[in-house]
């Protein structure tokens, strides 16, 4: 029974006693006052907005929150991203430039995550995501099926939370290069499913609760590692080496309570990365040496650099959460693109897995 009802069914019994009884004592009156203000105080267990919009903001970020020590979760991921655009056949004629074929292009993006979070302190939680990718371009019919690149990442909160104020969290990750390199594969018979290089970064995150609104940020930078001693054909030339550029990402956003059980968050986010440049070596280039009586060809092998412009992305983005169950809250997302360089679409879900045997090893 509710608050609500434990309180009116209070006053319902109160009233009828002052009705039937008017010769009660004083005494008797002290005790029943005590006796209802007791009732109508907050129990622990009972309903608390804050607690809930908290709660359900959590669950669609996870960066905004920490478990206890000891404590695990296991949370599955799903989302899908479109990139749309038009693949143009150019033809030079008598140094007129006219155009030959127009085809559409598109590339599919699904990723399946499993992220396992494990409180190592009460303020520092750790956490590994395995993605799971598949991915399928229209314009040469291709398909790819594999492992993306494993992440891991600790959340340490160095300030305790007060109610009222900012909730602020530290964070570090470390991406891998498991998934396939788009520097290995063989290129337009390939697809790729990680980024192929090893990157680092740091950032922090404030969040504070304005009943019925959380409104939270985050800033990260993040360090790519350059690949070395690579052999991959790109055309009439061999890519030998990959120095990515960094990349700095910010984000803003609010949480809002529709219920205890449900919340829209809304959210944008801009990312700027800096140019990237590709070390290649040119094998097509043929001199004349020699005499003319004994004339000899050379292959001349020349080192050049060629260079990917700063790409700057940005993405709007909107969730819904709903409390399914009493432990189990499930997100709904959908965001697009606001910049060339972003997906024109995305839409993904997440929830948490009940797994009896992470609770048991939580609590040992």
């Amino acid at each position: 029974m509710s608050v609500k009802n434990l309180s009116c069914g209070l006053a319902f019994v109160l009233g009828v006693s002052a009705a039937y009884a008017p010769l009660a004592e004083a005494a008797d009156k002290k005790e029943t006052k005590s006796a209802a203000r007791e009732a109508l105080a907050k129990k622990e267990g009972d309903a608390d907005a804050e607690k809930a919009l908290e709660e359900v903001f959590q669950a669609a970020e996870n960066n905004y929150s920490l478990l206890k020590k000891g404590g695990t979760s296991l949370n599955y991921s799903f989302s899908f991203s479109y990139f749309g655009d038009q693949a143009i056949d150019l033809e030079v004629d008598n140094s007129s430039l006219r155009s030959v074929n127009v085809s559409p292009s598109a590339n599919h993006t699904f990723t399946n995550a499993f992220t396992f979070d494990y409180g190592v302190k009460d303020n520092v939680t750790a956490s590994v995501t395995i993605p799971l990718v598949a991915k399928f371009e229209t314009q040469n019919d291709l398909e790819s099926y594999g492992m993306g690149d494993m992440s891991f990442s600790i959340r340490w909160q160095p300030w305790s939370v007060v109610p009222g104020e900012l909730n602020k969290t530290l964070f570090a990750t470390f991406s891998t290069a498991t998934g396939d390199s788009p520097y290995d594969i063989i290129v337009d018979q390939e697809l790729s499913t990680g980024s192929g290089y090893y990157s680092m970064g740091f950032g922090g995150s404030v969040s504070k609760v304005l009943d019925p609104v959380v409104l939270f940020g985050s800033l990260n930078y993040s360090h790519n590692f350059a690949v070395e001693d690579l052999q991959q054909v790109r055309g009439s030339r061999i890519l030998e080496a990959v120095e990515p550029g960094d990349s700095y990402s910010v984000s803003a956003g609010f949480a809002y309570s529709l219920s205890y059980d449900v919340s829209l968050t809304a959210s944008v986010q801009g990312s700027f990365t800096q140019a990237t440049t590709f070390d290649f070596k040119d094998t097509t280039r043929v001199v004349e040496v020699g005499t003319d009586d004994e004339p000899e060809q050379r292959i001349i092998v020349d080192n050049n650099k060629s260079e990917l412009g700063e790409q700057f992305s940005g993405v709007m983005s909107f969730a819904l959460g709903v409390r399914v169950s009493p432990t189990t809250i499930v997100n709904v997302n959908t965001g697009f693109g606001l910049t060339e360089d972003s997906p024109d679409m995305l839409v993904g879900f997440s929830m948490p897995l009940d797994i009896s045997g992470l609770k048991s090893f939580g609590e040992e």
